[in-house]
Parts: C-alpha cells; structure tokens; sequence
C-alpha cells in the first residue's frame, strides 16, 4: 500500500516557482510585451475581481492588469502600476485535478493567455509561443 500522507498540494511559493520558470521559457518578444511585468499568485481572486468580472470563486485561473508597451503606455507618470499577472492558486489546482495536463503546463497556458489576450494575440499566435515553451 502507498503512503499518502506526505502528499501536500502545492503551495502558493510552488506555483510562484513555476511561473517564473514558465515566463523565463516565453520568447523574447513577447516579453517586451509586457515589460517588466510582476507574477502574482494568490488562492483566489479578491471580491472585486470577482464582481467585476461575474465570476465565481473557482471561475478565474489567472488575470491581466496593467498597459503595457505594446500600447505605448510610458510607466513613469505618477500613480502608474506595474503590467501584472495574477495566478489564482486554487483554481488552477481544482483544474489541475480533473484534467490530464501537468501543473507547469496549465501554469504556462494561463500566463501566455492572460498575456496575450491583453495584448490582441490570436489563438494560434498564443498556441505557436506556447509549444516553443514547452
């Protein structure tokens, strides 16, 4: 019989270490897309999010804030937040338990989404950035 009980789910430091190692594999034009951007991992969405987008608690894997370079948006004028992405822990774990992808994959697939959806990239374009990461 197998010993369960060292099983842990990944913690929010896990998925932050995955992130950062996904977005490091992410081609170099897409990085400019975003500039400097901050991964951010979190168990879940806060309310506002949640209200502002309609969603429930386990609906969003991750989200986009911020301009970007793409738009020609200088970051320098005051009161101007850093380009983030926000990875909801739970979610992506709930996801992770019923489908047959790796963790790293799933974590690739939400930034590369969330990024390129911000930024106007097709589906294939997003498809094409996400097999080279992989």
């Amino acid at each position: 019989m197998h010993e369960l009980t060292g099983l842990e789910a990944p913690s929010l430091e896990d998925l932050d270490a995955l992130a950062g190692e996904a977005y490091a594999r992410l081609p170099k034009a897409f990085h400019e897309l975003t500039g400097n951007v901050i991964i951010r991992v979190q168990d879940f969405p806060d309310d506002d999010v949640l209200t502002d987008m309609k969603a429930g608690d386990f609906d969003l894997l991750g989200l986009f804030q911020g301009v970007g370079l793409a738009h020609g948006e200088e970051l320098a004028h005051t009161g101007a937040l850093p380009n983030m992405v926000f990875l909801y822990r739970r979610p992506i774990l709930d996801y992770w338990a019923e489908h047959k992808e790796t963790l790293g994959a799933i974590v690739t697939h939400v930034l590369i989404h969330e990024i390129g959806h911000h930024f106007g990239l097709s589906d294939a374009d997003m498809e094409r950035i996400e097999r080279r990461a992989s």
